[in-house]
Parts: C-alpha cells; structure tokens; sequence
C-alpha cells in the first residue's frame, strides 16, 4: 500500500528556517494505517533538506535550537551565505532572465546559490522506517525540514509517502 501526504510550512526568510515536522509525519503515518514500511519525506524544493537530528531544546534568541546554529555556523564557514551578485558564478544572466519571465519578484531572489549547495550536501530526503505503526526515530531522533533560502519568507510544501502494509 502506498499513501501519500504534505505539509506545509511557511519560511522566514533571512536566516536559514527550520521546521520540526516530527508530530505532523507521525500523524500522516497514523493517517494511513500502515504498520510496517518505510516513510518518505521528501523536498520538492532545490533550496531545501529534510534531516533526521536530535532536538537539542536550548534556543538562540532568533528560535534556532543550539543544534541548529551550530549547523549554520559550521555551513556558513563551507557556503558562505551569498550577499552579492557575482560572489558564485551561479546565478548567470541567462538564469535571471528565465526567473524575470517565469515571475520571481526580481533578480535579487536569485541570489540563493548558497541555499542550492547547502541543500546539496544535506539531501532533500530521509526515508524512516516505520514499525508498529511509528517511525524509528530512535530515542532522541525528530524529523526537520530546512528551508536553507534566506532571500525571502515564503510557504513551503514537505511531501510525505508512506509504503508498506
């Protein structure tokens, strides 16, 4: 059997957004009455990952658990966050002009090669096996999505399937 799901969630923009989707994955999981299988949560979105992490509970002021900003931190240092035109050679003039004819908001929106690259190294999948109805998460796991596009707040769609029996 196959059952498939989204969430959504909405970005912030400016910083790189997590999204604890533990709760709503466990509830599609519920939702589609599979006891043994495998979850897939999965990102359509070339900026984004889907990780399986430990929470670490201690937040910033800016709402990123420790975890987290260690994580930024350590990206930040690998793909600097990109400011400026011509920082990587990515976005070319032919890449800018396809999103002025596709509608984006203005060339500015494509300054998110670091986003691309940073979703590159983290994946933008996690599949988990289910078992007795619950994904195996082990004792401290939690299911994120990372929206790694810092150019602007916007909604973004977490694909859920669930396969098994």
């Amino acid at each position: 059997m196959v059952y498939q799901d989204k969430i959504d969630v909405q970005s912030e923009g400016l910083h790189p957004t997590f999204h604890d989707v533990t709760k709503q994955v466990k509830e599609i999981i519920k939702k589609s009455g599979i006891k043994a299988g495998v979850v897939t949560v999965y990102s359509h979105h070339t900026t984004c990952s889907v990780m399986v992490q430990e929470c670490s509970h201690d937040k910033t002021y800016f709402g990123l658990e420790f975890l987290q900003q260690d994580l930024c931190n350590i990206m930040e240092g690998l793909v600097p966050t990109c400011r400026v035109e011509n920082q990587y050679l990515h976005p070319g003039p032919k890449h800018v002009e396809f999103g002025d004819s596709v509608g984006e908001p203005g060339a500015w929106t494509s300054l998110n090669t670091d986003g691309h690259l940073r979703s590159v190294f983290f994946g933008r999948s996690e599949s988990i096996v289910i078992e007795d109805g619950e994904p195996d998460l082990g004792e401290f796991g939690y299911v994120y999505f990372i929206d790694w596009d810092q150019v602007r707040a916007r909604k973004r769609t977490v694909k859920v399937t669930v396969m098994g029996e």
